[in-house]
């Protein structure tokens, strides 16, 4: 059960505030002093604190008050505290919602604001304490990666591309195939890397082919190699990639740009580990760990007759799903400066603007818009204006534009009136959960 402590030496408002906590489900401790208060949260931990600022007889200048606060913020950082004043001590109370109190309630307070400004402030309370411990789950994961296996210093702050990390490396040393799934320039070769970094035959030799990036004609002998004459201007014999990568990893990027009858036989070499070069009657054999990657719907494209199906689900056997830059955020202003390598410092309305732009070109964009920034500003200071980013708004419809779906200014404040300035109520009533409201409220500027 939620806990608040009452420090106050008048016994009739300890009652009065008990009698109303317990009402809504709040379990109340009251201390007379500040020494037993103190000595209260030194027994057992408590979610909030309701102070006053006078305990001594004829004693109204709320010295003893401040003292307590500093005392309680020096113990506990993180303790919320509700200042309970009268008028005279009013501009004392602000100064200390100032150094860290949450907020302040003159006598006589009112119960209902009372009780929206507890229920919030417990329910911050509690999500701060998640956030806390997932973050710090989040931690000991990354550690626990970064302790087991190979990363080669991967910067991977999000939650979203660190299951996709654990999954690389679980994997990793199975010869299963793998299909990292994803947008362009999102890191696919580079998981694709740690999967080879982490698998039975790092030693081997890790080649990459971009399937997308050879003409159509020339993949099957880029994959598979080529006899002397098997086209026009192959004046000499040549090895191909699976040959190259023998012992190690084939890493074949953009696959879906594989032609049919390149398919077929990148089936049969799955399957058997045999394969002729183009013009060649030589069964050849090879042992090689197969990784692909595409930014395609190979599932749209076997509907479409275009991708063999048999070898889709050769291929597909592990699916790593990696998601672009703007579905992880933590990672952006971590990359920004991994990329800066100290060259330069980001101002705060760079980091803002980092952060607000959506990325469609993913970690590659990234990187780009670091380079140029980081060779053209002055004084070794990048703003804003050095990124040189595309309008966001613009590429979204324009600044006018917003989802229809997405509650406004005007509906958010309505629904907090409505719950009385409670978050959870209102956030119920508006279909959302509270850390999504908070965020609104954030957003457009809302106190409850």
């Amino acid at each position: 059960m939620r806990t608040v402590l009452i420090i106050d030496d008048h016994a009739g408002v300890g009652e009065a505030l008990s009698l109303l906590l317990s009402l809504h489900d709040i379990e109340p401790l009251v201390a007379a002093s500040p020494e037993e208060g103190l000595a209260r949260l030194a027994e057992r931990r408590v979610d909030l604190v309701i102070q006053d600022m006078n305990f001594s007889a004829d004693t109204t200048s709320g010295a003893e008050g401040r003292e307590l606060f500093h005392q309680l913020r020096g113990r506990h950082p993180d303790l919320p505290i509700i200042l309970l004043t009268a008028w005279t001590q009013l501009e004392q109370a602000v100064a200390l919602v100032k150094a860290g109190a949450a907020d302040y309630l003159a006598k006589p307070w009112d119960d209902t604001k009372l009780l929206a400004t507890v229920e919030n402030l417990l329910e911050l309370g509690e999500n701060n304490r998640e956030l806390r411990q997932a973050r710090h789950e989040h931690r000991q994961r990354r550690d626990d990666l970064r302790r087991r296996y190979r990363l080669d210093g991967l910067v991977a702050e999000s939650p979203a591309l660190l299951r996709c990390v654990e999954l690389a490396c679980q994997v990793a040393r199975s010869s299963a195939p793998v299909l990292i799934t994803g947008p362009n320039g999102s890191g696919k070769e580079r998981i694709a890397a740690i999967v080879h970094e982490n698998s039975a035959v790092a030693d081997g030799a890790f080649v990459a082919v971009n399937c997308g990036a050879l003409p159509g004609d020339l993949i099957e002998a880029e994959l598979f190699g080529a006899d002397s004459g098997a086209y026009t201007g192959a004046a000499r014999a040549r090895e191909g990639r699976f040959e190259t990568a023998d012992g190690g990893t084939l890493f074949l990027d953009e696959i879906g740009n594989l032609p049919l009858a390149g398919q077929v036989k990148l089936l049969r070499v799955l399957e058997t580990g045999r394969f002729e070069r183009l013009g060649s009657s030589r069964t050849r054999q090879t042992t090689v760990r197969v990784i692909s990657a595409t930014n395609a719907d190979l599932r749209a494209m076997v509907r479409a007759g275009t991708f063999r199906e048999d070898l889709y689900y050769r291929l597909n056997v592990i699916e790593v799903a990696l998601p672009g830059l703007a579905e992880r955020p933590q990672d952006i202003l971590p990359l920004a400066e991994f990329f800066l390598a100290g060259r330069a410092t980001l101002s705060d309305d760079a980091r803002e603007a980092l952060l607000a732009y959506p990325w469609p070109g993913n970690v590659r964009e990234l990187k780009n818009a670091i380079e140029r920034a980081a060779l053209l500003a002055p004084a070794r200071l990048i703003s804003e204006a050095d990124l040189a980013l595309p309008a966001a708004h613009a590429m979204h419809g324009g600044a006018g534009t917003r989802n229809l779906d997405e509650p406004s200014r005007e509906v958010v404040l309505a629904a907090l009136e409505a719950a009385s300035g409670v978050v959870s109520r209102a956030a119920q009533s508006l279909g959302l959960s509270r850390q999504a409201l908070y965020r609104r409220m954030e957003r457009y500027g809302l106190d409850a």
